[in-house]
């Protein structure tokens, strides 16, 4: 028999081994870094101050402040991690937060960035299947104004070349404007005459004379300058900005400069008289602008003077020199257009799907004769 002591200490036994019933309450989780739950809520930083982009350099942005005075420091900042991966490039007006000062070791932190009203890019090639054809470089930011810079001699004027900044301009709806440097040692007229169709404005640059018609051109306005090396873009903006102080070279026995400019910077063009304040973005001297990033559509925009004969084209015209009735050959055929500026835009369009390109050689006779080299 078993007694009612046994029976109760029997039952605590049984009861003892059966499994444990749990319920919410009993579980605890600890969240893992990757799991813990983020607010979408994002700071509005309205103490932030509003910042001009005028260099980078790895990692470290310098910052001018708006409506500051000129003599102000300018400031050092990062970027946020909240911008992810968006880009800074000199030119963009952003937002800034912590130590604005302008002190030495004083940083501070790019929490916005404004919309940009412009974006001048090239890549490496022209041929949207490559790697480098492919790969997008931004310029310059919120520039209105494209100064190309080009020699008349040592080295001699590459219409290639600007051509294809020309093209880079129309294409960020960037005004574009012609400085023609070292015109004491050959004289425009082959250059002018070249691009006497498109009415694109043009300053002529001697070593003896004032700079007073370039400086109007340039003031109230935010113009970025872009050459071969060896054009004399240093020069000219030691010219324009005697604190710049930016390195000059010379110019190799083959005819091409040696880069001097090493990064992009945004210098702030001295005040004269009543005009507006301007700035300029100087850029390292480059050797090719390739244009991949731009349509093939909007590569005929560059050419205004050829554009116009499209319109006599038949549907989905390549516009290639054998192109059937063809309305931008008909231009040329009837004195509308110059030749070479067929010639040009039509080796752009072969650099495209990576054809070589012929190129004119300049004149041995006429060191004056611009060449089409790019």
């Amino acid at each position: 028999m078993v007694g009612d002591g046994n029976r109760q200490e029997l039952r605590g036994a049984v009861l003892a081994t059966r499994r444990r019933e749990y319920d919410e309450d009993d579980v605890r989780i600890r969240p893992g870094r990757s799991s813990r739950p983020r607010t979408r809520k994002r700071p509005r930083h309205a103490d932030a101050v509003e910042g001009f982009v005028i260099a980078v350099d790895r990692g470290r942005y310098t910052c001018m402040l708006a409506n500051a005075d000129p003599k102000q420091a300018p400031v050092t900042a990062m970027r946020a991690r909240e911008l992810g991966r968006k880009s800074v490039v000199v030119g963009d007006r952003v937002g800034l937060v912590g130590d604005t000062s302008g002190t030495p070791g004083a940083l501070a932190r790019i929490v916005r960035i404004a919309d940009r009203s412009s974006v001048l890019r090239r890549t490496a090639e022209d041929d949207a299947t490559t790697a480098e054809g492919r790969l997008e470089r931004v310029v310059v930011a919120n520039a209105d104004q494209l100064v190309i810079v080009s020699a008349l001699a040592d080295p001699p004027p590459r219409t290639g070349f600007i051509d294809r900044c020309l093209v880079a301009a129309y294409d960020a709806d960037i005004e574009p404007l012609l400085c023609l440097t070292k015109a004491d040692l050959a004289g425009p007229d082959e250059v002018l005459g070249y691009y006497a169709d498109l009415a694109l404005p043009s300053v002529l640059i001697c070593p003896e004379a004032t700079l007073d018609a370039l400086r109007g051109l340039l003031a109230g306005r935010i113009s970025v300058l872009v050459g071969h090396s060896g054009v004399g873009k240093s020069t000219l903006v030691n010219r324009l900005v005697p604190a710049a102080t930016r390195a000059v070279g010379q110019v190799s026995a083959i005819g091409r400069g040696r880069h001097t400019s090493t990064s992009v910077v945004a210098l702030r063009l001295p005040p004269v008289a009543d005009a507006a304040e301007g700035w300029i973005i100087d850029t390292p001297g480059i050797r090719s602008f390739g244009l991949a990033h731009v349509s093939a559509e909007s590569l005929l925009h560059g050419f205004p003077d050829l554009a116009e004969g499209a319109a006599d084209c038949p549907a989905n015209c390549p516009h290639t020199a054998g192109a059937p009735r063809c309305g931008l050959g008909a231009r040329v055929d009837a004195g509308q257009a110059d030749p070479r500026r067929l010639a040009s835009y039509r080796r752009l369009l072969a650099s495209r799907t990576g054809e070589s390109e012929p190129r004119t050689k300049p004149s041995s006779r006429d060191p004056s004769s611009p060449s089409a080299e790019s």
